[in-house]
């Protein structure tokens, strides 16, 4: 059956996925406003906390000062910057829950997903068989194995009258399957997205990968205008964002641009327009290259919005920025010791810690966001799903799936507005990568307030932390407060237990691993 969903929604739901056989097309119970906002989420990929100079912290760090982000400073000075923003340890996972407004133990999609079909990307484990995730991703059709079935976000726009248009990272799904191509989600342009999670090549002068006999299957699609040249990538989704705004634009036809960057993805490449500043200040040849894909994905935040104020629309338009997980920490490719490239945060992507899916997020709206405000309250990733549709004015719908997320548009007109005393999980019972790291492989958490627990699956073991006193994750309170402790894992377990949430199984006794509660 289908579930209908009305924008106020005051808590998570804990609804089960159910079995719909029929997409649901958007349908409206009022009027539309006459003049309705253009909507851009700019997405970054890989993108961590500390990787700008614009502090979401209390303060600015000495990573901080490593990057030259001029147009983030702008876009903070204009609207509202967001410093307890998540999203999930990993890609795939945050890209499926902004299009469905689900939490990633919900949707089921914990890991990222593999370009090729029926690939689990799960790696082999000697203490654990593969959970039961669906690692063939997001699907807008039903009876496709191994996807989550779900109305994605893009068509409820499009149905509801916006011209919809995607540029760069897909990766919702494998080659082959309906969740690889953009068009099936409710996208009407579509330029360069597909199954891939990365990059062959950023270069034209390597036309982005597309050289005969050297291509392989992350070759960046379309583009073929910028091949041979030396347009970088970001620069070149930016050049096509730009052409496929002006016909809405012309026509008066409110937007939705997802701008998702393939950068700062590896493969580190340099971006010569900003490398050799990078270098001149000390940096070595990775982290300068690091820092010089940062630079250019900022690039491209200003001339998109400068694109805007030429065409008249900037004051109409709302930008979303956000990063789909924390920062990479690993060790190559990175430079220094493994797990400090978000300090002060703890660990990176892949990892349920605070530097694996704590989020640099913003949010410019003219006339509602304050310029240059500050809102500290907790918000997730699949809170786009309802903020982006109340943005719209699109205030009933329906979709196949029941929604977890909840608007922020109040947080933005008031950023100390009242909230529930909501619970944020994230759930990631895969093996990402061969060793286990801080926080990654096999691993839960919860928080709620300013407590966090931490349920690490191998081992049985729990951490609790405050992270009002303690962001940096440094002191474990959990013997200190054992009733807390108790309380939280059994949150987490009875939420994990309603979603029907894919968990490892025992190799030594092919059951499931045991939920918090009963560790």
């Amino acid at each position: 059956m289908f579930s209908k969903h009305i924008q106020r929604n005051i808590g998570i739901l804990l609804i089960a996925l159910n079995g719909a056989s029929v997409v649901a097309t958007a349908q409206n119970s009022s009027p539309l406003p006459k003049q309705r906002p253009n909507i851009i989420v700019f997405l970054v990929d890989d993108m961590g906390w500390m990787d700008s100079a614009v502090p979401f912290g209390d303060s600015l760090y000495p990573l901080n000062k490593q990057f030259h982000t001029p147009n983030m400073e702008r876009l903070a000075k204009e609207g509202m910057k967001f410093t307890n923003a998540y999203a999930t340890p990993v890609c795939t996972p945050s890209r499926v829950s902004l299009l469905t407004g689900m939490n990633a133990a919900h949707h089921g999609i914990t890991n990222w997903t593999s370009p090729v079909r029926n690939d689990n990307t799960d790696q082999t484990d000697a203490q654990f068989l593969p959970a039961n995730w669906h690692y063939q991703g997001l699907s807008p059709v039903a009876g496709i194995a191994h996807t989550v079935y779900a109305t994605p976000l893009p068509q409820v726009l499009k149905d509801n009258g916006y011209f919809t248009i995607h540029v760069g990272k897909a990766h919702w799904g494998p080659a082959g399957t309906p969740g690889a191509n953009p068009y099936n989600m409710g996208f009407q342009v579509n330029i360069s997205g597909n199954a891939i999670g990365h990059p062959q090549s950023y270069l034209g002068e390597e036309n982005y990968g597309n050289i005969p006999g050297k291509a392989i299957i992350q070759a960046v699609p379309d583009l073929q205008e910028y091949y041979g040249s030396g347009t970088f990538l970001t620069e070149a989704l930016t050049l096509e964002a730009k052409k496929a705004m002006i016909g809405p634009i012309k026509n008066k036809q409110p937007f939705f641009l997802h701008m998702a960057h393939y950068a700062v993805h590896v493969p580190l490449y340099a971006d010569k327009r900003f490398f050799q500043h990078y270098i001149d200040a000390g940096l070595d040849s990775a982290e300068a290259k690091y820092a010089s894909l940062v630079e250019g994905m900022d690039k491209s935040l200003g001339d998109i919005m400068d694109f805007l104020q030429q065409n008249n629309v900037y004051q109409n338009t709302i930008l979303l920025f956000m990063s789909d997980n924390g920062g990479l920490a690993l060790a190559p490719p990175r430079s220094g010791k493994p797990y400090t490239q978000n300090l002060p945060l703890k660990a990176g992507k892949g990892s349920v810690y605070e530097g694996g899916i704590r989020e640099p997020m913003m949010v410019k709206w003219s006339s509602i966001a304050k310029p240059a405000s500050v809102c500290n309250r907790p918000v997730i990733i699949e809170d786009f799903f309802p903020s982006i549709l109340e943005m719209a004015g699109i205030k009933s719908y329906k979709t196949i799936q029941p929604i977890d997320g909840l608007s922020f548009v109040p947080l933005l007109k008031h950023s100390n507005a009242p909230t529930a005393d909501r619970v944020l999980i994230w759930h990631f019972p895969n093996k990402w990568i061969p060793g286990d790291g801080p926080g990654i492989n096999y691993s839960s958490a919860i928080r709620r307030g300013d407590w966090k627990l931490i349920y690490n699956m191998r081992s049985g073991n729990k951490e609790l932390y405050n992270l009002q006193q303690d962001p940096q994750e440094l002191n474990d309170l959990a013997k200190q407060n054992p009733a807390l402790v108790k309380e939280l894992s059994s949150l987490l377990s009875q939420q994990l237990r309603k979603w029907q949430s894919p968990m490892p199984l025992v190799k030594k006794t092919g059951l499931p691993v045991p939920m918090p509660d009963e560790q």
